[in-house]
């Protein structure tokens, strides 16, 4: 496995190495030891979360402040998303900044984003079914998100926003000026 920095510190991209052959593949999609040799990720893992979702599904952004904070490791095992993170951290030089990058059941990256981020991603395929990985255990009160269509993020979600497929809960979140963060 490598793994290659983004321009936003802190996230990061994992390329696993396939092995394949005529009766199909094989690969490590997380090995701790193989982590910490290659880069700076110590994450320790305790909650694994799955979606499944249709084109045009967009989900996000969503955060846990503290004292929940979680970083998420993201990978898709059918289909394809264009998975977003979103730099909330007040201190940092890339604050308000995001990275987005396709993610699928082909190309096999993973998408590494730690705490003072909040998340997003749009559905490109059919059907896409999204599995991650948590530091933290989720936590109601800490629950957080920012509304996807802020001008003052810009984000490209890569799909037709007129025929995007939204939940209340995500058409209502604040703008990031008026989120609550606890990030610095």
């Amino acid at each position: 496995m490598t793994v290659e920095t983004t321009p936003i510190a802190g996230l990061l991209i994992l390329k696993p190495t396939i092995h394949g052959d005529s009766r199909g593949y094989f690969f490590e999609s997380y090995n701790k030891m193989t982590l910490e040799a290659n880069s700076e990720i110590r994450t320790v893992f305790c909650q694994d979360n799955q979606a499944r979702s249709v084109k045009n599904v967009l989900r996000g952004l969503h955060y846990q402040n503290h004292p929940s904070p979680q970083t998420k490791l993201i990978r898709v095992l059918e289909g394809s998303i264009w998975d977003v993170a979103v730099d909330i951290r007040k201190n940092s030089p890339t604050y308000k900044q995001w990275y987005g990058i396709e993610l699928s059941a082909e190309n096999k990256l993973q998408f590494y984003i730690p705490h003072g981020f909040a998340h997003g991603y749009a559905v490109l395929t059919d059907t896409a079914e999204v599995f991650y990985k948590c530091d933290n255990y989720y936590n109601k009160s800490a629950e957080a998100g920012i509304f996807y269509g802020d001008t003052e993020l810009a984000i490209d979600w890569k799909i037709d926003l007129q025929q995007a497929i939204i939940s209340d809960k995500d058409l209502n979140q604040p703008m990031l000026k008026d989120a609550r963060n606890g990030f610095e």
